[in-house]
């Protein structure tokens, strides 16, 4: 995807117009183009070079992104607009002031030099200097409009310049007429001519639509506040390591590999790796979380993040535009330059919607003449139509809202990778919850610690940790982590005749001593376990836990309980999505009975165990067809659910495979952070809703006013200087309204409402699990699974050999022994179906 500048744009006429001519163009896919920021993105194979020669041809100008550098990072956001407008409205209200003296001044009873005090043809000169002036001063309007009208495609402009050129030209018509009967003697003829003279009305638009364009102008430049303050953020310089000095370069210049310092206070230049020292960093401009982070040799850091203590010295691994924060950027900047597909409605009429507003201005006048009105009557209708019309507020009523929402989305560490996930996932109705890294940290932890007869807790960690020092399992590193941080003061004699029995435990020697460690079952066969303490071990397996069981010679020592801990904010984040109206299902390769115990802490609605990275995939196909379901993982085998989800939603500290996969990406991997994504997603949707609401409704209802189609029911009669107001006010508004986003606490869960099912299958689908013995390998798995799909009742079957299970999503009930009769028939051995 190339994305390119777009120039003279100013409605969505306009840029409906630029994409019609670029989607002509060979070679390209697809085209999508921005009022709100003025650019372009263009997919396929097309040249550039085309694409800019399309859209000149169009009336517009274009160019590469990138292709100048700025100079400065937040050029390309910055608001030039509104200090023109501002200059051009000052010049042409001064100028408006003495002509609206010279034409409405005298009827309220204001002097008028003696030279004007009857002499009507100078005070219509005078009028018509003072107003040519303004269109001089506004004279983009008709540069513009006029361009787009002999290219075929008229813009909002184009309806100002018409509506100000018409009443000029009828004025100036007037105006000789006048000098007419000023010739023939005819004084009264002359007088009354006065009142046919529209000169203010023509600068009056003029003006009117300025002070609403500099007020869209400021507002729209609010809208990119979030991202502005992103950019602002990225450091100028570094300090890195050349030889044995230290030198301060621009923070551009930086390669990837060199060896970079930071001190206590400053910023963190790019991406990088700690290599020495130990600090706290200040993440909150990238994540939004307040509480520095820790980091330590090891730890990785981020550009712009800053460095609250220590003295650190870090390698360089991403920089330039390669950097945490600038993909953030480049993220909500491509967000907000995409379309929302609820914005197609818009498009279509943006691109019909001038053209047809000029037809029914001429329709208008023609009528009025028709019924017998005088022609300044039905020019005065037929320009109020023109200036009333609006395709502005029709073409900001997305983007507006999709760029203040992804800002405030990025200012949380919630980022929306197109505007398309930002209006979908406030419509899940379906979340899955990927286990381990998602709904727990990932990372085992001791849990409970349990001492036999004989021993003490310190006596049994120091026997653990004396055993499991040597082992490379996550299990054992959890024991060895926990004695060396939460029981510093735990001493133990090195151990030799290391072994690993791989399936069973460990075994060494400790002087005389014998040391021993593994399952319940391994140790079992070594040792007596009275009847209490095998309880607790079974009751820990239960709640999810795996009991170590250790042992000394032939005495147990204890039993030491590792677990994958569930994040502390997970049961709260769940229950926030039940409230929202969202199900929630727990995907997980672990065992049942594990999975259970852990699912029914959390609060889940439904656990799906024994499930591999490509069974999850399936899983998802099949929560699919019941509804609109969002996929929530960290993990490489998590990709491909994350893919076929119809949102994907990637914990910030899994992996970059997950982060490409997904359309959604969590920086502060805080499960709350989900249903605060929906949460704004939803206000999102409802600000745009709002927002083409208003569009439409204000021109259906002021095109007909200004028409003139009440004056026969009430007698209302739209002047054409109120219909210019009228039009400069309403995009104001739109734009005004989605600023009302930043308002919003996307944490704040008090105003949830469950969400009505646009599509849920009112069939409960059904599982069993089936607990299988004799797979071995792959083909057994993909054995055992071919002959129960072909089972007319099983919609799917998850088989795992690793895990001894076969998962299966049912559409009609079926007899346990059927099931049981078709995998034995296959040679394994079925232990239960549950």
């Amino acid at each position: 995807m190339e994305q390119y500048n777009v120039t003279g744009m100013s409605c969505a006429a306009c840029s409906a117009a630029v994409e019609k001519a670029v989607n002509k163009v060979d070679g390209v896919s697809a085209c999508s183009v921005s009022l709100l920021t003025n650019s372009m993105s263009v997919e396929g194979t097309a040249d550039s070079a085309a694409v800019i020669n399309a859209v000149q041809a169009a009336g517009y100008g274009a160019s590469l992104k990138g292709a100048a550098k700025e100079s400065a990072p937040a050029d390309s956001l910055a608001d030039r607009e509104t200090p023109v407008l501002k200059r051009r409205l000052i010049a042409s209200a001064g100028f408006l002031a003495v002509l609206m003296y010279f034409s409405m001044g005298h009827m309220a009873g204001l002097p008028l030099p003696p030279f004007f005090d009857g002499n009507c043809i100078a005070q219509a000169l005078v009028q018509l200097l003072l107003a040519a002036a303004v269109m001089v001063i506004n004279k983009k309007f008709f540069v513009n409009g006029f361009k787009g009208l002999i290219h075929g495609a008229p813009n909002m402009d184009t309806l100002v310049a018409l509506g100000s050129a018409a009443s000029f030209v009828w004025s100036t018509y007037a105006l000789f007429m006048m000098t007419d009967e000023q010739l023939k003697g005819d004084t009264a003829l002359v007088s009354s001519y006065m009142h046919e003279l529209y000169f203010e009305s023509a600068a009056m638009i003029l003006t009117l639509i300025t002070i609403g364009k500099m007020l869209e102008a400021r507002s729209k430049g609010k809208t990119t506040d979030a991202i502005k303050g992103l950019m602002r953020l990225a450091p100028q310089t570094a300090v890195v390591v050349r030889g044995d000095k230290e030198t301060e370069i621009p923070a551009e210049d930086v390669q990837k590999g060199d060896i970079f310092v930071v001190r206590p206070g400053e910023s963190i230049p790019v991406d990088g790796e700690v290599i020495e020292g130990e600090t706290a960093v200040d993440e909150s401009a990238l994540t939004g979380e307040s509480i520095p982070v820790d980091k330590t040799v090891g730890s990785t850091v981020s550009a712009a993040t800053i460095n609250s203590s220590g003295y650190i010295k870090c390698r360089a691994s991403r920089v330039g535009e390669d950097t945490t924060l600038a993909l953030i950027i480049k993220t909500v900047s491509e967000a907000a330059a995409e379309k929302a597909p609820i914005a197609k409605l818009a498009d279509r009429v943006s691109g019909v919607f001038v053209p047809t507003v000029i037809t029914i201005a001429l329709l208008t006048a023609i009528i009025w003449l028709i019924l017998g009105k005088e022609f300044s009557f039905a020019l005065a209708r037929g320009i109020s139509v023109l200036v009333i019309s609006c395709p502005c507020a029709l073409g900001l009523a997305t983007p507006v809202a999709i760029m203040v929402g992804s800002g405030i989305g990025a200012k949380n560490g919630i980022l929306f990778k197109t505007a398309a996930a930002l209006e979908e996932a406030g419509k899940t109705e379906i979340i899955a919850l990927d286990k381990t890294g998602t709904i727990t940290e990932g990372k085992p932890q001791v849990t409970d610690i349990i001492p036999a007869d004989g021993f003490d807790e310190t006596a049994l960690l120091s026997l653990a940790a004396a055993l499991e020092e040597k082992s490379e399992h996550p299990l054992a590193k959890a024991v060895t982590e926990y004695t060396k941080d939460i029981k510093k003061d735990i001493k133990f004699e090195e151990v030799t005749d290391f072994k690993a029995l791989p399936g069973n435990g460990l075994t060494a020697k400790q002087g005389g001593n014998t040391l021993l460690g593994g399952s319940l079952k391994f140790i079992g066969e070594k040792a007596k376990i009275n009847e209490n303490m095998r309880k607790k071990a079974e009751t820990l397996s239960e709640e999810g836990k795996t009991p170590l069981l250790f042992m000394r010679d032939d005495k147990l020592a204890g039993i030491i309980a590792v677990a994958d801990t569930i994040k502390p904010d997970a049961p709260e984040a769940i229950v926030q999505l039940k409230n929202m109206g969202v199900k929630v299902v727990m995907l997980t390769g672990d065992n049942e009975r594990t999975a259970k115990a852990i699912g029914a802490f959390a609060g889940v609605d439904e656990v799906i165990a024994g499930v591999l990275p490509n069974g999850k995939e399936e899983v998802i196909k099949r929560l699919k067809k019941q509804g609109k379901t969002a996929m929530v993982g960290d993990g490489i085998n998590d990709a491909p659910a994350l893919t076929r989800a119809d949102i994907g939603i990637a914990v910030g500290a899994g992996t970059d495979t997950a982060m490409d996969a997904a359309d959604i990406v969590l920086m502060k991997s805080r499960m709350l952070d989900v249903p605060a994504a929906i949460r704004l997603s939803r206000a999102a949707l409802a600000n745009i809703k709002q927002n083409l609401f208003w569009a439409f409704f204000y021109n259906a209802v002021g095109i007909p006013l200004a028409a003139g189609a009440f004056i026969a029911l009430f007698g209302w009669k739209l002047n054409p200087m109120f219909g210019a107001a009228a039009m400069s006010l309403s995009s104001f508004c739109v734009v005004s309204n989605a600023l009302r986003l930043n308002l919003i606490n996307i944490y704040d869960s008090k105003k949830d409402k469950k969400i009505k099912p646009e599509k849920q299958k009112e069939e409960k689908q059904m599982t069993k699990t089936m607990k299988i013995e004799g797979m071995m390998c792959g083909h057994c798995e993909a054995r055992v699974k071919k002959v129960l799909e072909a089972l007319p009742q099983v919609d799917e079957a998850a088989v795992s050999h690793e895990n001894g299970t076969a998962v299966l999503t049912l559409n009609a009930d079926i007899d346990n022994e059927m099931l049981k009769k078709t995998v034995e028939e296959q040679d394994y051995t079925v232990v239960s179906v549950e």
